[in-house]
């Protein structure tokens, strides 16, 4: 871990001891690490999660106890190396230094950065806001390689990779993990290119994890993604766990596929399947063409709601919503609060879903970035509603979206179809109104 001073020096050393520990007895000596995280988080920037992890190693019945176990069935030299970049890196120890640097500058910093390497797919699936991108833009590596060196000076050692598909460039992002391998890397992907000799390359740097994107059962996923894509994503999964490699789902989900998704019959699936974690993303209609049909009415996002919440007290995998979940994380996370996204282009966006920017990244330091209108606008706008419920600025807040746009001059970072953030939030208006009455319903009766 490059840059550390003297104190995180000795604390990562510390903890490095603590997880040799465990690693011959895991099941007797987690608390233990638990013990040594309780020592570092001096200033209580995780208390909620490790008093959560101190209540699951107590019952060790619980489908959360299993969870943690499987994880010590992945490749060993896989699980250590997560276990340094994600817990000790990304969260203990540069968390800390991006509250120092937030409160320096006075500025989001972000805990993750998304960055599109590309923004080539060999899919074209039905309402992918990565579709209105084009295909011939890419950030080279040096760009990238720039972008986690600034990073890493603010505290961030958690980067995404979203596009596009971003294995288009396997041999950047395996080459990427070489050349930072204090940090995590996480890939939103298809899973159509992942093989057995990428699965070697994984095993060999230890940093990176797929997210494969799954929209449900054959005839919904191959609905949207094409005929036969259910049954590759089935055989990149098994070649993943036949490496003891970990991997995770990606879902969006939409008023087409919303049962299927938060099923019980989908969660055993990808469960079987190896998956370690599934990450359920609600359909955001982006992009002059969006097809807003696809938006889930009330009904079925609590359909969702309800289902998720069940399905994590039973079921060893780790789920988040990341439209109903906002309630553990403080509200909309976009903006450099927890995360920004940088473009195939080098813009450099608040969000995945908002592409309206005042800055490039290869005009623009990432500090910059973070201080320019649009994300200031964010920072002292959020949380955008106390309803957790209703969290984003767009989605059940588009006034909040139209207005902050405006005033900080941000331009559409769409080359293809550019759209105004009135065409875009118009689309979200009556969505908003109607989700509003659901959501402050079930915000006052879980309060």
């Amino acid at each position: 871990m490059e840059n550390k001073s003297i104190i995180e020096t000795a604390e990562y050393f510390a903890i490095k001891q603590a997880i040799k520990y465990i690693e011959h007895e895991p099941e007797k000596n987690l608390n233990k690490l638990m013990d040594w995280a309780d020592k570092f988080d001096k200033d209580n920037l995780y208390q909620s999660q490790r008093a959560v992890f101190h209540n699951v190693l107590e019952h060790p019945e619980s489908n959360w106890y299993q969870l943690i176990m499987k994880v010590f069935q992945l490749d060993t030299g896989v699980r250590k190396t997560f276990i340094e970049n994600f817990i000790i890196n990304a969260s203990l120890i540069g968390s800390r230094r991006q509250k120092k640097v937030r409160d320096k500058e006075q500025c989001n910093v972000p805990w993750a950065i998304l960055l599109d390497p590309t923004s080539a797919c060999n899919l074209h699936c039905t309402g992918c806001w990565a579709a209105e991108y084009g295909h011939n833009l890419n950030l080279d590596l040096n760009t990238i390689d720039s972008i986690i060196k600034q990073g890493k000076e603010l505290g961030t050692y958690m980067y995404i990779y979203t596009g596009g598909e971003p294995m288009v460039r396997k041999s950047d992002l395996i080459k990427i993990c070489e050349m930072h391998p204090d940090c995590e890397f996480l890939t939103f992907t298809n899973g159509t290119l992942i093989d057995e000799k990428f699965c070697q390359e994984m095993l060999r740097v230890k940093n990176f994890v797929p997210a494969i994107s799954l929209e449900g059962f054959e005839k919904a996923n191959d609905g949207r993604r094409g005929s036969g894509d259910f049954e590759i994503v089935k055989k990149a999964m098994a070649l993943l766990k036949s490496h003891k490699l970990p991997f995770g789902i990606s879902t969006c989900y939409t008023s087409a596929n919303y049962k299927d998704i938060s099923s019980e019959e989908y969660f055993d699936m990808i469960i079987d399947a190896g998956a370690l974690f599934v990450w359920f993303f609600h359909y955001m209609p982006v992009g002059n063409d969006a097809v807003t049909d696809l938006l889930p009415t009330p009904e079925q996002r609590k359909t969702v709601y309800d289902r998720i919440r069940n399905m994590r007290n039973t079921k060893s995998i780790f789920s988040m919503d990341f439209q109903n979940d906002a309630e553990f994380v403080g509200g909309c996370i976009a903006g450099g609060r927890n995360y920004l996204h940088i473009n195939a282009a080098g813009d450099v966006e608040p969000c995945v879903f908002i592409h309206y920017s005042n800055t490039n990244i290869h005009n623009s330091t990432l500090l910059d970035a973070l201080k320019c209108p649009i994300f200031m606008a964010y920072h002292n706008g959020q949380p955008f509603n106390e309803n957790m419920l209703r969290p984003c600025p767009m989605l059940e807040n588009p006034e909040c979206l139209s207005e902050m746009v405006k005033k900080s001059g941000a331009k559409s970072t769409d080359l293809q179809s550019p759209e105004s953030v009135e065409h875009l939030c118009n689309k979200c208006i009556h969505y908003a109104k109607n989700w509003a009455e659901m959501a402050d319903k079930l915000w006052n009766d879980n309060k």
